[in-house]
């Protein structure tokens, strides 16, 4: 779906199995992270990924629920968007994700998918921001599956 609508999958992570955040008890979730290419301005891309967790069944709901689908735009070219410690309201696009370095299933799939990622406002690496983690939020990252997916030819990312 990215593709057709002219965005690059350049790299992915594996696929990791997690426990899910939030409130009450739900099945664990399968987070990846992509890098990816387009010309698309970040509020647009948004609006795309968005429009793919409406046609695969999402639905408003209760903060932090069972969802079919969650797309999230975590950072868009090392460009810092909007106040990280503001509470957005919904729609609001804040770059990079302003809940990103506290979540080990986001930071696990970023350093594998792409090693030299570095935080636009922190100055840190994924790996650098999980081992400031607390131990109790660096779990939850549990099994992994690989799938191959090809190397945009556009020189960056």
């Amino acid at each position: 779906m990215l593709e057709r609508a002219g965005v690059a999958v350049c790299r992915a992570s594996s696929l990791y199995r997690t426990k899910a955040v939030g409130p009450g008890l739900q099945e664990s979730y399968y987070n990846a992270v992509i890098v990816a290419e387009c010309d698309l301005p970040p509020a647009a891309l948004l609006r795309l990924v968005k429009s793919f967790e409406r046609q695969a069944g999402r639905r408003r709901g209760r903060l932090w629920g069972p969802r079919p689908l969650d797309i999230d735009l975590i950072d868009y070219k090392g460009v810092a968007l909007g106040k990280a410690g503001r509470v957005r309201t919904p729609g609001q696009l804040i770059l990079p994700h302003p809940e990103l370095h506290k979540r080990s299933f986001v930071l696990t799939p970023l350093a594998e998918a792409w090693p030299s990622w570095r935080h636009p406002r922190k100055g840190s690496g994924a790996r650098d921001l999980m081992k400031r983690l607390p131990m109790a939020a660096r779990g939850g990252v549990g099994s992994r599956l690989a799938f191959p997916l090809p190397v945009c030819e556009k020189s960056s990312t």
